[in-house]
C-alpha cells in the first residue's frame, strides 16, 4: 500500500513540476510550483520526517510561494513588454537542456533500482529527536544563527525606513 501511495505521489510530483516549466501563464506556474511542493510535503511524511514536513508547508508553501504570486501579480507581466529573445540565447537554452538531459541519462544508468529502505530506527524523523539533537549538542549554533538572524531582520527594517526630511 505505502509503495503504491509513493509511486503515485511520485507520478503527480513529476506531473505537475513538469506543468511548472511548460505553463504560459506565470501565475499558473506558480500555482503548479505550490501543488509540486505539496507533493513533497507528502513525500516527507511518507519518509516519516512529519519536522520537514511541515517546515515544507509552512515556509515553502505558505509563505515562498505567496510571496512568488504577490510578485509576478505587481509585475503585471505582458507579451508586449517582453523582449525578444536574440537566437543565441535559443541555442544556449537547448545546449543546456541537451546537457541536463545527457546528465539524467547517464545517472539513470548508473543507478540501480534497489529494495525499499527500511528504517533501524523508526523515530528517525520525528520532531522529538530534532528536538534533543538541536538542544543538546547543536545548541550554541543553533542560538548563534537566531542571533544571525535577528541581526539580519534589524538590519532589513532599518534600510527600509524612510529618513525624515526637516522642513
Amino acid at each position: 500500500m505505502s509503495t503504491q501511495v509513493f509511486y503515485f505521489v511520485a507520478t503527480l510530483s513529476i506531473i505537475f513540476s513538469l506543468m511548472v516549466i511548460f505553463a504560459k501563464n506565470p501565475i499558473h506556474s506558480v500555482l503548479y510550483l505550490i501543488l509540486t511542493f505539496f507533493t513533497f510535503t507528502v513525500h516527507y511524511v511518507l519518509l516519516n520526517a512529519q519536522f520537514l514536513a511541515v517546515v515544507n508547508f509552512i515556509v515553502y508553501m505558505g509563505a515562498i510561494m505567496v510571496l512568488f504570486l504577490f510578485v509576478l501579480m505587481l509585475l503585471n507581466l505582458n507579451n508586449e513588454t517582453e523582449p525578444s529573445k536574440s537566437p543565441l540565447i535559443k541555442i544556449v537554452g537547448v545546449i543546456a537542456g541537451c546537457c541536463l538531459v545527457v546528465t539524467l541519462v547517464g545517472s539513470f544508468k548508473a543507478a540501480s533500482i534497489n529494495s525499499p529502505l527500511i528504517l533501524k530506527n523508526q523515530g528517525l524523523g520525528l520532531v522529538e529527536n530534532l528536538g534533543k539533537e538541536l538542544f543538546g549538542p547543536f545548541l550554541l549554533p543553533f542560538e548563534l544563527s537566531s542571533l544571525l538572524l535577528l541581526a539580519a531582520m534589524v538590519g532589513a527594517v532599518l534600510l527600509s525606513k524612510k529618513d525624515e526630511v526637516e522642513a
